[in-house]
């Protein structure tokens, strides 16, 4: 009988993979727990398999993070100068965030609010100036997948890898991003690899590792870790909603509050940096802003209701979630959402009028619906239905890009990444 690997195991196989056939491989590091493993993990393996190898630790600095987060960054890339090489970023790309009706986005490190920083740039981090792709377009995720090529050549190697450590554990989108064969391209048949561009890789050799592996592991070698996960346990944040992110960002609000008992000068500085912030520190695990169970105004439908928070924003924002309902409106009226077999007949059995298209142009064993806007509907599979109490949802959560109502990129959001990339398709046809 053949003994099936536990995870460690498998990671080191993994990583046999990894090293032996890129030239170059980086960590992408943001101080959690995941990525300070898979950082653990290559060090140890380096020194056992190939010591005199370099591996590259790749952090973007989002400038407002708790100080604990701050100063287990800086330990861990100086710590195994023999191994490491580091690019800390600290570049004013766009992030997006969800504390404000009047900001979509803001700009860690933005020089016109120096006086304002929530802590001084780090000395000997990269900036914008290091970068000749960099522009005031970009936001985090385009500077993201654009470092590599820019690495690729920095370095002159053929073969560039980076490792990131998501696991599928922690959300529906990461299992996915593993399991679904859907446009992606991999090493081989590795299903925990993914190419992004030629010769260049992400690999996620931790994909399938629990939280219990994470901390047994940590405990087992002995290895650092951020200490802000013992003051998240002591404050009763459960292991499961223990994340390191930027502070702004919708799967960080419910949790924005604890920044005031965790770390108050932190908080202090944040409140002056980005709009909402207080209010989103209170408000943001409350009806106030989407969560929780949220009511209808009596007196109110859901469509009137949604009209009635609209009018209260800025007339760019007003515009925004208008010019995103009128897209949703017209998707569903003429492509239609694929849904499954399931929900139609509970569609069918509320008595909600839909068409049933034949076939559809997405990779899917569901059926194309096309249908009208509904005010609300009461099934376990809301979330797939186009009901204008997702919009107010939307709203309520200051969410700009409508990624609760599943919108993706934009048209002219990919174009402007698709501007920036041809600078090095070069890449691509053996300049180095």
């Amino acid at each position: 009988m053949i003994r099936q690997l536990n995870v460690y195991e498998a990671t080191q196989r993994r990583l046999k993979i990894i090293f032996d056939y890129f030239d170059y491989v980086y960590v992408s590091f943001s101080g959690g727990k995941d990525s300070g493993v898979l950082l653990n993990l290559c060090i140890d393996y380096l020194r056992k398999y190939e010591p005199g190898r370099k591996l590259g630790v790749f952090h973007m600095d989002y400038e407002a993070q708790y100080r604990q987060t701050t100063e287990y960054v800086e330990q861990t890339m100086a710590s195994h100068p023999d191994i490491l090489e580091v690019y800390h970023c600290c570049v004013p790309f766009k992030v997006s965030t969800c504390t404000s009706m009047y900001q979509s986005y803001w700009r860690p490190w933005e020089e016109s609010k120096r006086d304002i920083w929530v802590r001084e740039k780090p000395k000997d981090c990269y900036t914008a100036k290091d970068f000749d792709f960099f522009n005031e377009e970009l936001w985090d995720y385009d500077f993201q997948h654009l470092f590599a090529p820019w690495l690729r050549m920095q370095k002159k190697c053929k073969r560039v890898c980076c490792l990131v450590g998501i696991r599928t554990q922690e959300s529906f989108n990461r299992w996915r991003s593993i399991h679904s064969d859907r446009n992606y391209k991999r090493l081989a048949y590795y299903k925990w690899t993914h190419r992004l561009d030629h010769h260049i890789y992400n690999a996620y050799p931790i994909y399938d590792w629990k939280t219990t592996d994470i901390w047994t592991a940590n405990g087992k070698f002995q290895w650092t870790y951020n200490h802000l996960y013992d003051l998240y346990y002591q404050a009763g944040i459960p292991i499961a909603h223990q994340r390191v992110a930027s502070p702004f960002i919708s799967q960080a609000i419910s949790a924005l509050k604890v920044y005031r008992i965790i770390d108050p000068d932190t908080w202090g500085k944040m409140l002056g940096r980005v709009n909402g912030v207080n209010f989103a520190g209170m408000y943001g695990r409350t009806m106030a802003m989407g969560w929780r169970m949220i009511k209808c105004p009596p007196g109110f439908s859901w469509q009137e209701y949604m009209y009635f928070l609209l009018d209260t924003l800025p007339e760019s924002t007003r515009q925004n979630y208008l010019n995103k309902l009128d897209v949703s409106i017209r998707f569903w009226r003429k492509r239609g959402g694929c849904l499954s077999e399931e929900t139609i007949q509970k569609l069918r059995e509320a008595g909600v009028d839909f068409t049933l298209g034949e076939k559809t142009a997405y990779h899917t064993d569901k059926q194309p619906v096309r249908m009208e806007y509904l005010d609300d509907i009461d099934i376990p599979e809301f979330k797939e239905i186009p009901t204008y109490k997702r919009m107010c949802i939307c709203i309520l959560k200051n969410d700009h890009t409508c990624k609760y109502m599943g919108f993706a990129q934009t048209k002219q959001e990919k174009e402007q990444r698709e501007r920036v990339m041809k600078k090095y398709k070069s890449l691509e046809h053996g300049q180095i």
